[in-house]
């Protein structure tokens, strides 16, 4: 009897924690793989604006660089609002 006990306090919850560190895991590699293509097709989609990345020149225009600030800002972004919602979910579900 105590050893069923026992087993149930303890090893119980812990299977059903890697269960939930699993799925978060995996959450949260689909999430960044999910961050990176968009990142990759913004990126993409500037390069091809001719405004930004004048083609007639060897190596492009003067505002070639561009693109990569505007994929590096959708980073910093995206960062921030999965920290900031980091932080708030913490708080929300000790209530």
């Amino acid at each position: 009897m105590v050893v069923g006990y026992a087993k149930q306090e303890t090893i119980d919850p812990l299977k059903s924690l890697g269960r939930y560190v699993g799925f978060g895991a995996a959450g949260g590699i689909c999430i960044g793989i999910g961050v990176l293509l968009v990142t990759m097709s913004l990126l993409r989609g500037l390069q091809t604006i001719n405004a930004i990345n004048e083609t007639d020149r060897l190596h492009g225009g003067t505002w070639s660089w561009v693109p990569y600030l505007g994929a590096l800002a959708l980073l910093v972004v995206a960062t921030g609002a999965a920290l900031m919602a980091a932080k708030r979910g913490g708080d929300k579900r000790r209530n």
